[in-house]
């Protein structure tokens, strides 16, 4: 048994419809695997859900304070 997890590799959404014939969803992993021989070899694909955030708030980075 493998005991350090392979890294998963990060992909944009819109390839998901391109990958799905060649990779299977492994709940386990919460990653997608390649088919056939995914559970021991090959990569392991998460894709991103990781949106963007927009801060509305004051920059207060490399900021001093007037006393």
């Amino acid at each position: 048994m493998r005991t350090v997890k392979r890294p998963r590799r990060y992909l944009p959404r819109q390839l998901k419809p391109l990958l799905t014939p060649l990779f299977r969803y492994s709940a386990a992993r919460d990653a997608y695997v390649l088919r056939l021989v995914g559970r021991s070899t090959g990569p392991v694909l998460r894709f991103d859900r990781r949106r963007p955030q927009r801060f509305e708030g004051v920059e207060r980075r490399n900021s001093q304070s007037v006393a």
